[in-house]
């Protein structure tokens, strides 16, 4: 903790989302803070602004990610599965065994740049089941549930919600609604996805709405926290306002930032 020019101490936590690879920035997101809090997405599949980077391009190519990514922001969902069904039918490898794979190489290499302590949440495009190989003591994983950080209580709700995209992690609107209802009221509620405000889910460069989540919405007109602080979103048209009470803040995008946004009470 730091301290003021009267002796009283102060607590800075340190909050990142959308990590998609960047372990170098990540090892260093935690410098002068008392804890780092991170709101998930830690694998990079296909970085949208360099398409030479991620999974997808170190399997099937530059070329084929520039298709991809087409496709994709075209919103042409299913001729973009199909492609990538030929690709994969293409290299002859099991598809779920080398995604698995190499999403175990980024994590090996992110998990390991986690400062102590950390608290994380799951994004959509992680793989649960894998984070409590990778996490050390250090690391805190939470969902649906609530932790105290510098006499401040902070909630966690990981995942999203289903879209075409089909990410690792995205839940029925019920099972989301359901975390968010076990965290109850806290100072800090600490989601990967945004509330269900247009001008918080709107990316700019995607030009597309991602799915926010109606119930985070109603949580936070309800229980009124101090701050509601997410990701998910890389460019949104409005990185921060207020509903009633409640600050919301995009955290994000870590990956191309390298820089954490800063809490200090």
């Amino acid at each position: 903790m730091a301290s003021t020019p009267g002796g009283n101490r102060r607590t800075r936590v340190h909050v990142v989302s959308d990590v998609h690879g960047n372990a170098r920035d990540l090892a260093r997101a935690g410098e002068g803070a008392d804890a780092l809090v991170c709101l998930g997405d830690l694998v990079l599949f296909l970085d949208y602004a360099d398409h030479s980077r991620g999974i997808f391009p170190d399997l099937f190519g530059t070329e084929n990610a520039d298709r991809i990514v087409e496709l994709r922001t075209a919103r042409r969902f299913e001729e973009a599965r199909e492609f990538q069904r030929r690709l994969w039918a293409g290299i002859g490898m099991d598809k779920a065994a080398a995604i698995e794979m190499a999403v175990r190489k980024q994590y090996a290499e992110l998990f390991a740049a986690f400062p102590t302590p950390t608290y994380a949440t799951y994004g959509n495009v992680d793989v649960p089941p894998l984070w409590q190989e990778y996490a050390g003591p250090g690391l805190t994983v939470l969902d649906g549930q609530r932790v105290e950080i510098g006499g401040r209580t902070f909630g966690f709700v990981g995942g999203g919600l289903r879209t075409p995209m089909r990410t690792p992690y995205e839940i029925d609107d019920e099972e989301y609604a359901a975390k968010i209802e076990a965290v109850g009221e806290v100072d800090v509620l600490c989601t990967h996805i945004p509330p269900e405000v247009p001008e918080l889910v709107y990316d700019t460069v995607a030009r597309r709405f991602e799915r926010g989540s109606r119930a985070l919405l109603d949580a936070i007109r309800r229980t009124r926290p101090r701050y509601s602080l997410f990701g998910h979103v890389h460019q949104p048209l409005v990185r921060r306002m207020r509903i009633g009470a409640t600050e919301c803040v995009n955290v994000g995008h870590f990956a191309s930032s390298g820089r954490p946004w800063r809490l200090e009470w």
